[in-house]
């Protein structure tokens, strides 16, 4: 007998989002499986964290369906929601972090208050220390998130986004607002989690260079950095583009055939490969 065809991490099946009787997503569809990448670009405004956040099931469809895992999570109540997220590691937008927590308090926050990921007392800290050493920040679990840089302040949210190990991660502009050189060290943190943990990755981004590096890089673990991928790695780990404008989506697929797209909105995003 056939193996059975994969099923997708996380799908959308027609959903439209409106806020104000107005559309900020429009009959979206698209379904991402285990270790996918998938890069999603568009203007400001175009629906991109909306799209996350009802991912998070944080906002409910006004038509459509989202499955994640397999369940459709547009029917869930509140409650059943909580052992669906504890299985989606988020990076919202500024990083989010509690600025009243320390950094260990802060990346222990779901270890210790979502019911579902059942971390006994005694591994929480072993836990955080492991993540935070992830994003080399090991030292800094005594200080505030005022006491760190910007970038620093996303490595910490994104250590809280992976120690729960969740197999779908969602970033939200991992790399707005930072230098090209920590933007790079972000985005080598995604592709490290991906690479390592064998993750989904969903990543808004306004930068396409984010994007190529994602598509195109994998990491080595014994070298510690990021190498060219050869062609049969990177099929192996899939990278998506998805373009959004207006709330509709207006491209879907690989680097190669964004780069030939001859439409003048999906042109914009698209910039030669380094």
């Amino acid at each position: 007998m056939a193996d059975a065809p994969p099923q997708p991490i996380l799908q959308f099946d027609r959903v439209t989002v409106r806020f104000d009787g107005a559309d900020v997503l429009t009959d979206l569809s698209f379904a991402a499986f285990e270790g996918e990448s998938r890069v999603i670009l568009g203007a400001s405004g175009s629906g991109k964290t909306v799209l996350l956040k009802t991912a998070l099931g944080l906002i409910r469809p006004d038509s459509g369906k989202v499955y994640a895992f397999g369940k459709d999570i547009t029917i869930m109540s509140e409650r059943e929601l909580f052992d669906i997220r504890s299985r989606m590691g988020m990076l919202f937008q500024e990083s989010a972090l509690f600025d009243s927590l320390t950094i260990e308090e802060n990346v222990a926050y779901p270890l210790e208050n979502i019911k579902s990921i059942q971390c006994p007392k005694d591994q929480v800290l072993p836990r955080v220390k492991e993540a935070l050493e992830f994003v080399e920040l090991g030292a800094t679990l005594e200080k505030f998130p005022s006491e760190l840089s910007g970038g620093m302040r996303r490595r910490a949210a994104i250590a809280r986004a992976v120690v729960t190990g969740p197999p779908l991660v969602l970033y939200d502009s991992p790399t707005a607002g930072l230098d090209p050189i920590t933007a790079h060290t972000i985005i080598t943190l995604v592709i490290k989690e991906r690479d390592i943990s064998q993750t989904t990755a969903m990543i808004v981004t306004h930068r396409y260079q984010d994007g190529n590096l994602v598509a195109n890089f994998r990491y080595n673990s014994k070298q510690g950095t990021l190498e060219p991928a050869r062609n049969g790695e990177r099929q192996g780990a899939r990278t998506t583009f998805m373009v959004l404008k207006e709330g509709r989506l207006v491209f879907e697929g690989d680097q190669d055939r964004l780069e030939l797209s001859k439409d003048a909105y999906v042109r914009k995003f698209v910039k030669p490969r380094v």
